[in-house]
């Protein structure tokens, strides 16, 4: 018996991965976070499977299910949205099932900030004006930041910033932000990326979250800020320049 941690994706059923899919369609038993895993992954589950939505669950609850498919010799599928390796609550889980001998394994999906820069149609890193992506959020009711983590260190770097489970606080996001990236700074939010109901609100530091206010939208999104997010004139990357050589065209190792 296994317990399978699977990324569900983003929001569209179909952006699970085929490895995610096959494993659904194997395991009598399936948890998954009904507050925004997409409904439609379920229809994957076998005839008769034991269906369990996490969402009003306890830690505790969510072990207790684990514990009973473990001695019922019974497979599970556990679905996590997005990517598992950021912000999934994975952890703890993990942690709990060492404790008791119970055997995991775990298949990433498509992270919502990838399903975000699809949305915006562009390129989180772009040649000598972004090269790093920063995944971060801000303090809330889950838990603390690190002291070490505050935002303006990250925006210091002018770094194209992803900043997860913050959309409430965008308009002391966007004033925190100001004085590093300036305020006409492309800044973007994206809510329930790649589902059908998907909205993109696109502006600047200055305007966004009068733009958000005026849109409604107070969770399950995506705040993106950086100049590669509105990029024009920068240079083309080395990678397919004629000149360049490498290995793959005629070039040395």
């Amino acid at each position: 018996m296994t317990v399978h941690f699977i990324g569900a994706g983003p929001g569209a059923a179909d952006l699970i991965t085929v490895r995610g899919r096959d494993l659904i369609v194997r395991c009598p038993v399936c948890l998954y976070a009904g507050s925004i895993v997409p409904r439609d992954l379920l229809s994957f589950c076998p005839e008769g499977a034991r269906i369990i939505d996490t969402a009003p669950l306890s830690l505790d609850e969510i072990e207790a299910e684990f514990a009973a498919a473990h001695a019922a010799n019974q497979d599970v599928a556990r679905l996590h949205s997005g990517d598992l390796s950021i912000y999934s609550a994975l952890a703890e889980q993990l942690r709990r099932l060492a404790r008791r001998n119970i055997p995991y394994t775990l298949t990433p999906g498509v992270p919502a900030f990838a399903a975000a820069a699809a949305a915006l149609q562009c390129e989180l890193t772009v040649p000598e004006l972004a090269q790093s992506v920063v995944l971060t959020r801000v303090p809330g009711r889950a838990s603390r930041m690190p002291e070490a983590e505050k935002l303006a260190t990250f925006a210091a770097s002018r770094a194209t910033l992803v900043i997860h489970l913050a959309v409430q606080a965008i308009g002391s996001i966007a004033e925190e932000l100001t004085p590093f990236y300036g305020a006409d700074c492309p800044a973007a939010v994206v809510a329930e990326a790649s589902s059908p109901a998907q909205r993109v609100v696109r502006g600047t530091l200055t305007d966004i979250a009068a733009k958000i206010l005026q849109a409604r939208i107070e969770r399950t999104a995506l705040i993106l800020v950086g100049p590669a997010l509105a990029a024009r004139d920068f240079r083309d990357s080395a990678l397919y320049d004629a000149d360049y050589r490498r290995r793959f065209r005629g070039g040395g190792a």
